[in-house]
């Protein structure tokens, strides 16, 4: 992305999967959001009306894959992987291959990549961390006896390529932005390791029908302002969600629980993205009168949701692992306590059990689940109610999560609200409703 647009291209960003740190770097290197895919969190219609509304107007789409190309959400079908994308998408797949340490046995590497599924058309191949320009030229000679797709070209090992890791993933661009010099690197390393103009040359020209699609007219929606947290702490938004409560007539008023004193006024409603409150449990813990006022907002009956990161802060106390907790707003009677491992990885299906600021009973949505906490409940208080019905890949019985008192829903799974755009309206009107009745001087339903 960085040596197309040092080449005066427009990019248009993309990234398959439930991702957010990804596309944080996309942004920043590009210059413009980018925005995720994903085939089994959404449907094809909805995936294939995002990439063409936001790859209108751009010179080139790039689209970052996901693990590796066929990896998805199980060993037997293709749904949620990158080939599934690329075939819904009909865009030719740019394979590119770790070949550390292998000679003769990546040409059958990549062999068994072309022929797995012919449905899958590829741009070519790429080998990265390469040892030498002489162990590309070994590779290019098997290459040459045993696949068809071209190979455009190979980047050698280098230690200042790595980008520095923590659990999660990469840092974030929100927390450590690469910075100009890191990106003329990465630009560098591209233009002098691949054959990026044969690259163009080969690239099919896409048909975008009409120059963007005009955004819907919502000027007779009643607006209602609600606070998105956004800071280094809380970053992880799909801007589909987003967007689609904007839609539904919520006007986005950021602010940071890390350095703001107080919550903006007027608001009808609350948003926690997930992220990082584990690095900053300190801070969040000493900005006392904002959890304050958070607490109080959520005994009124504010409409407010939390999701993993901000579903942890919203409750009572953050333990973070290494014998020290830390004080949280106290909406939900639980402990987050971290980990040094994993938790639970995956998609999962959501159908909502009880009447929630999301919406009603039957209603369905999709998300994924990544983290490396877990709860534990306060023994003194009685048990939480849970309004979702959650179901794994491994199927089986559902579980309870989704927890909400009085108007606030704090839970681990990332919704996409793009799998249920009326729990987008759903939120907006409570929040409507719980303002209107504050202005009008009346108790909250």
């Amino acid at each position: 992305m960085a040596a197309l647009r040092r080449r005066g291209l427009s990019v248009g960003p993309f990234k398959v999967g439930p991702d957010f740190i990804d596309p944080g770097h996309h942004t920043h290197v590009v210059g413009r959001p980018s925005r995720n895919l994903d085939s089994w969190m959404l449907s094809r219609t909805y995936n294939q009306e995002n990439f063409q509304r936001h790859a209108a107007g751009c010179d080139v789409a790039v689209v970052e894959g996901v693990m590796g190309l066929f990896d998805g959400f199980s060993g037997s079908s293709d749904a949620g992987s990158t080939a599934h994308m690329a075939k819904w998408l009909n865009l030719p797949v740019l394979l590119v291959v770790n070949a550390a340490s292998m000679a003769r046995s990546a040409a059958a590497l990549v062999q068994g990549f072309e022929r797995f599924d012919t449905g899958v058309e590829f741009a070519g191949v790429v080998f990265n961390n390469l040892g030498s320009k002489g162990h590309l030229a070994y590779l290019k000679e098997a290459m040459a006896a045993y696949v068809d797709m071209p190979l455009l070209g190979g980047i050698l090992r280098a230690d200042e390529l790595r980008m520095p890791e923590r659990h999660l993933g990469l840092t974030t661009a929100q927390d450590r932005p690469l910075s100009a010099e890191q990106i003329d690197l990465l630009a560098d390393r591209v233009e002098s390791g691949m054959h990026l103009d044969r690259l163009l040359e080969w690239l099919p020209r896409i048909q975008i029908s009409g120059d963007g699609q005009p955004d819907p007219d919502i000027s007779t929606i009643p607006k209602v302002r609600v606070g998105v947290a956004r800071d280094r702490a809380f970053c992880f938004y799909y801007p589909e969600n987003l967007e689609l409560l904007a839609g539904a007539g919520v006007e986005w008023v950021p602010f940071s629980p890390l350095e703001d004193e107080s919550l903006p006024a007027g608001l009808g409603g609350i948003y926690f993205g997930g992220g990082y409150p584990e690095l900053f449990a300190r801070e969040l813990a000493d900005n006392r009168n904002m959890r304050d006022q958070i607490r109080q907002l959520s005994r009124e009956g504010m409409p407010i949701y939390g999701e993993c990161g901000g579903f942890m802060y919203l409750c009572r106390e953050l333990d973070d692992g290494k014998g020290k907790s830390y004080s949280m707003c106290g909406c939900f009677p639980f402990r987050s306590r971290m980990n040094d491992r994993l938790r639970t990885l995956g998609y999962r299906q959501v159908w909502i059990t009880s009447d929630s600021v999301l919406g009603h009973p039957g209603q369905v949505l999709r998300g994924h689940e990544f983290h490396y906490s877990d709860l534990d409940q306060s023994p003194s208080i009685g048990p939480v109610d849970a309004v979702y019905a959650v179901d794994s890949r491994k199927g089986g019985d559902h579980r309870a999560e989704g927890y909400q008192i009085n108007q606030t829903l704090g839970s681990y799974i990332h919704l996409h609200l793009g799998s249920r755009p009326e729990s987008a309206h759903a939120f907006a009107a409570a929040c409507r409703n719980y303002r209107n009745h504050k202005e009008a001087g009346h108790e909250t339903p």
